[in-house]
């Protein structure tokens, strides 16, 4: 009986390492998911303020817990994110910084920049909340 050998499909996981550009492509997709998840939160919380009273307190109370602040924290992120690597591809959309090395270093700078302006409004947000 012959064994038949099993070829993996390509691309798959197995066979391509990710690469700094795959990476950032998923996840500006999935930040984009996320804006829109975290854009039907903000509107829920702008209900609870309209609402006042009752309903704010306990938006305030659910958002100051542990998983809110992370939910939060992560919104910021991806919304930084998302702009960074939005102006990103407006700069390719403009056919600039197309050569491999400026790739890369457009690539981190994207990366550096979210996690500078995030640090930077969380230190913001929570030093003018207290």
């Amino acid at each position: 009986m012959a064994t038949t050998r099993l070829r993996p499909r390509s691309p798959d996981i197995q066979i391509y390492r990710p690469q700094l550009t795959s990476v950032l492509s998923i996840l500006h997709r999935i930040t984009g998911v996320l804006l829109s998840v975290g854009s039907v939160l903000l509107v829920a919380w702008l209900v609870a303020v309209a609402d006042g009273g009752d309903a704010y307190a306990m938006a305030d109370r659910w958002l100051r817990s542990w998983v809110g602040m992370l939910l939060l924290l992560g919104w910021i992120f991806a919304l930084f994110y998302h702009l960074c690597n939005g102006i990103r591809h407006l700069a390719w959309d403009l056919d600039f910084g197309f050569e491999l090395g400026s790739i890369y270093r457009s690539g981190w700078t994207v990366v550096a920049v979210s996690v500078i302006l995030t640090l930077l409004t969380w230190t913001l947000g929570l030093a003018g909340g207290e």
